[in-house]
């Protein structure tokens, strides 16, 4: 017989929802801040030609869309659980970062497309102060909003937003590759501009691998091995465990959930497998950050046979 003991206190309910609302904010400020870059950019574009700002403009333009998303996943995480969706619709967070890494891919193949459009035929470039200028904005720009995401997305435990601000932290080392190309152009060398503008092509492409492993691995239920560690840890030392039988661990979009067997000794009394498995599922929840749920089966350990 076993017997399981679970937990979804009310302040674990306020975390959640604290942090949903987190990270709404985080979106809202990153739309408005990589919007307003992108428009900048796309002015000095219109009167410059230049292609490497173009792929960086697309690229910063298409980050500030990614809060779209993210936006409408943290407010469908916000709801109650129901008899359909019995865990909720955390998952809504992993699936924006499907929609996220698209539009990487997207902004990828649109930079290099340009880039070697104007290999083949070149154009004259103008206004490279201006064009050197707008690489800063862009790099300052991406540089505010990835510190913000990644902080923002580290607190709450969100790897679809942390993804995202790394890809803005790389946004902004593009722009200042804008500015190396608008320098190559004015030292006698035209062809800087579209190389650059295939330099962040890869890069961008660099950029999609990474947010690519983090987001499907979320999608099957990748955990950090240290946060399994770090509860198996916390489970053999609370007494009356003999062993963790099995652990099991996900993430819901940024919430973290468990289920674990532990094997205790036969001879307990129903009420002390009980109080062990409260125990372990407090102990559990304190020593694992974002844990936000846990459910804990304590099971008769088999005796062992001599012989």
């Amino acid at each position: 017989m076993g017997i399981g003991h679970s937990h979804d206190h009310a302040d674990h309910v306020d975390d959640v929802l604290a942090d949903s609302a987190a990270g709404i904010r985080a979106v809202k400020i990153s739309l408005i801040a990589l919007g307003a870059t992108a428009i900048a950019q796309f002015v000095i574009v219109a009167f410059s030609g230049s292609v490497a700002l173009l792929a960086d403009t697309v690229h910063n333009l298409s980050d500030a869309l990614t809060a779209v998303p993210l936006w409408i996943a943290f407010g469908l995480s916000r709801r109650p659980a129901s008899r359909r969706y019995t865990y909720g619709l955390g998952r809504a967070e992993d699936l924006a970062g499907l929609f996220v890494v698209a539009v990487i891919a997207a902004s990828a193949a649109v930079a290099a497309g340009e880039a070697v459009r104007r290999l083949i035929h070149p154009a004259p470039l103008s206004h490279l102060a201006w064009v050197a200028a707008a690489g800063v904005v862009g790099f300052v720009g991406n540089e505010l909003v990835a510190l913000y995401r990644i902080g923002v997305g580290t607190k709450i435990g969100s790897a679809a937003l942390k993804a995202d601000g790394v890809h803005a932290r790389v946004d902004g080392l593009t722009s200042l590759a804008v500015v190396a190309g608008a320098a190559g152009v004015a030292a006698g060398f035209p062809a800087a501009d579209p190389i650059v503008g295939l330099v962040i092509a890869v890069v961008i492409v660099a950029v999609l691998a990474v947010a690519a492993r983090d987001v499907f691995g979320r999608l099957l239920d990748g955990v950090d091995p240290t946060l399994v560690t770090a509860a198996q840890e916390a489970l053999a030392r609370q007494p009356g465990v003999q062993s963790v039988h099995r652990l099991r661990m996900r993430w819901l979009g940024h919430r973290l959930l468990a289920d674990v067997e532990l094997d205790i000794d036969p001879d307990r009394s129903l009420s002390e497998a009980h109080r062990i498995a409260h125990d372990a599922e407090h102990a559990l929840t304190h020593a694992v950050p974002k844990l936000t749920e846990a459910t804990v089966h304590a099971y008769p350990a088999h005796p062992v046979k001599s012989g």
